[in-house]
Formats: C-alpha cells, structure tokens, sequence
C-alpha cells in the first residue's frame, strides 16, 4: 500500500528493523551512511535496495534535512554499489519513489538499482 512521504517517520518500518538486525537481509554493501542489499522481490535479474542509515521518510525529506555528509555520504555508497556490482558498462536504472502517486510503499528512503536485461521504456504510456 502506498504510504504519504509527508507523516513522520515510522521506526517500525520494515527497513529500520533491517537496520537495527531485526529482520534478515542478503547485505552486499554497508558503511556509516548506507546498508545496501537484494530485494526479496526482484522486479530484474539485478535489484539491489540502497537505504541511508538514518531516519529519512523519502527524497524529499532526505535532501531537506540529511547533513551534507550524509548526502555525499549515500550518494557515494550508490554509485559504489552499482561499480561493485558491475552494472555500469551494461547500464543500469535508479529509482526513488516519493510519496503516494509514485507508489512509495516502505516509508524510508531507499533508491531501487535495476540492471541484468534491457529495461525498456521509463514509463508505459
């Protein structure tokens, strides 16, 4: 169900439990600024999940409030992520979702890194 990138952030969502151990996930990368790991439901034969460390709802919320170091910070560890998993000659697609008509469903930043096929268009139109 889509969530609204507006309410406060959730300490319950299922991130923040990956975050603190709570629940398992298949990690391929993580620092001070960003956990990185493969989605339980790939939408591709690669779909990593990027998520910051702190407590950011969405991209809006992240770039408004995340201190400069936790920006350059997560931006880093996404560009890192995507060279270790050898994605950028094939190519590669990042998506973030914000908010109800982008159908956000977890309320925690996180960029979505899709490759492994050709992906077609951005949209259906």
């Amino acid at each position: 169900m889509p969530i609204d990138a507006t309410q406060p952030y959730d300490d319950q969502n299922i991130f923040a439990k990956i975050l603190r151990d709570e629940i398992p996930s298949k990690r391929v990368y993580e620092d001070d600024f960003a956990v990185a790991f493969h989605d339980i439901n790939p939408q591709a034969p690669t779909h990593i999940l990027v998520i910051p460390r702190g407590a950011y709802v969405s991209w809006d919320d992240f770039s408004a409030r995340a201190s400069d170091a936790e920006i350059t910070g997560f931006v880093r560890a996404v560009g890192e992520v995507a060279r270790a998993a050898g994605l950028v000659a094939p190519g590669y697609r990042l998506l973030a979702n914000t908010g109800l008509d982008a159908h956000q469903e977890v309320p925690h930043l996180h960029v979505h890194i899709f490759a492994g096929r050709p992906l077609g268009p951005m949209l259906m139109r």
